[in-house]
């Protein structure tokens, strides 16, 4: 295999990195006030930031994160209006203890589908959540069936509900990463978006109900206040005493998406008795470290031409080049030195020892880049012809016949046919000396016959 070794010199935005990859990263984030955390591109699985990422830990009101994912996936595939009144019932308030988060709803009273989900989410509301599940499940038991199987459909393999809102259990629990997978999942939902995005929303008044002013419990989202982070777009929060302050939140700056989690921080109290909610402040420098330290950056255009290969029959051309079939990108720290990157090519006709002929059209696969760093594979990507090349007919007949009178066998009928053609040749000459002298010989005996008439008439 012949292999060519190049320095990368410019990048592209193109990640198929479905898989859970580590960004390239030199820069360190030192110690987090959280038992867990986690800090990762959106829609890639690149991770930035991590400590004790698989580590369980309590789900608390980060579960309703599943229970609005379905209920606005419900909506979006128009299995309930997002304007269906919904009466609440006794069991709206099954299995909810003084402890809980609540809006007070009272049974009897009516909602509208799509407050009870803002009441779930931004006011992290527990009979909201059990509202959400009995419609759309019949009993509560059954959406977190649901909500269980969406989860190991997902592939959070240390994820369990129990219920929908998040009330403490000590079989409800996740991770760093299976939250941010979910949340990422979430996050392709417009209405998800939509609702978690919302810092503040007050609910339709009617007969039955009251409105409510519901207030977000990630503080990042309240431009008034001392946690607020312009560049965060959503997310929710979760205290409890024995999962202590957790939150998922999601931020964009420049077009880098990313998802933070922190589970397991606390509340410090503070010299001047001011009070540090650490999820927040723990999340808020999370963000900032990662958009001061990372971007994307260009590591191969699709008009990169990175090798010529030699081409036989070409007409007007010996040879094509080849350029990446895709772009791609990578999102790096930004310490690190784009000749840091290598590029192994491999051009097929080499590997094969078979030279490349013409007719090569645009877009053919001749060859690969693999992007390489520190050892680590990055991507794979085809290399195409980046041009056509005509045939050369008369070249390539001269050639064919060429090749074809190279071989032992063509040496071998040429040599019989010229055996052949002499053996032949030389029956022609002998059947023509033949004829000459027989003619000859007619010859003189008409000539003989001629001269013994004429001697016989003069006697």
């Amino acid at each position: 295999m012949v292999k060519k070794t190049a320095i990368i010199l410019i990048f592209i935005i193109s990640l198929q990195f479905l898989a859970f990859i580590p960004a390239a990263a030199s820069s360190h984030f030192g110690n987090i006030a959280a038992s867990s955390a986690i800090l990762a591109e959106k829609g890639t699985g690149i991770v930035l930031f991590d400590k004790n990422m698989h580590q369980r830990h309590p789900a608390d009101s980060l579960t309703k994160v599943m229970t609005l994912l379905l209920a606005a996936q419900a909506i979006e595939n128009d299995e309930i209006s997002d304007n269906e009144l919904i009466e609440i019932t006794d069991a709206a308030w099954h299995d909810i203890d003084g402890s809980s988060t609540t809006q007070g709803i009272s049974p009897g009273s009516v909602m509208t589908f799509i407050d009870l989900m803002y009441a779930a989410f931004v006011g992290s509301s527990n009979e909201a959540c059990n509202m959400i599940a009995l419609r759309l499940a019949g009993n509560i038991k059954s959406f977190v069936d649901i909500m269980n199987n969406n989860a190991a459909e997902l592939g959070l393999a240390d994820t369990n509900f129990v219920n929908p809102h998040g009330q403490h259990h000590s079989n409800q629990y996740t991770t760093a990463y299976d939250m941010y997978v979910l949340y990422s999942e979430a996050s392709k939902s417009v209405l998800f978006n939509e609702i978690s995005s919302t810092y503040r929303h007050v609910t339709e008044r009617s007969e039955e109900t009251d409105s409510r002013n519901l207030v977000s419990t990630n503080s990042l989202l309240n431009q008034n206040g001392i946690y607020f982070y312009r560049y965060c777009n959503s997310g929710i929060a979760s205290i409890t005493y024995e999962g202590g302050h957790s939150l998922v939140a999601a931020a964009e700056e420049e077009g880098l998406s990313l998802i933070s989690v922190v589970l397991g921080a606390k509340a410090i109290i503070n010299d001047d008795e001011s009070v540090n909610l650490q999820h927040f402040t723990e999340t808020h420098r999370l963000f900032l470290w990662g958009y001061q330290n990372f971007g994307w950056r260009e590591i191969l255009k699709t008009t990169d031409l990175l090798a010529r290969v030699p081409v036989l029959h070409g007409s007007g051309a010996d040879s094509v080049n080849v350029r990446p079939e895709e772009p791609l990108t990578l999102l790096l720290d930004n310490s690190i030195p784009s000749e840091s990157f290598i590029f192994n090519i491999t051009i097929f006709s080499e590997v094969r020892n078979s030279p490349l002929v013409a007719p090569i059209e645009a877009g053919d696969k001749l060859g690969e880049v693999i992007i390489t760093f520190n050892g680590v594979e990055y991507a794979k990507i085809a290399l195409v012809a980046n041009t056509n090349i005509e045939l050369n007919g008369i070249e390539f007949m001269r050639r064919q016949i060429s090749d074809i009178l190279s071989t032992p066998l063509a040496r071998n009928i040429i040599i019989v046919l010229i055996i052949i053609v002499a053996i032949y040749a030389a029956l022609v000459i002998r059947y023509n000396i033949m004829r000459i002298n027989r003619l000859r010989r007619i010859r003189d005996a008409k000539n003989e016959i001629i001269r013994e008439r004429h001697e016989d008439f003069r006697d």
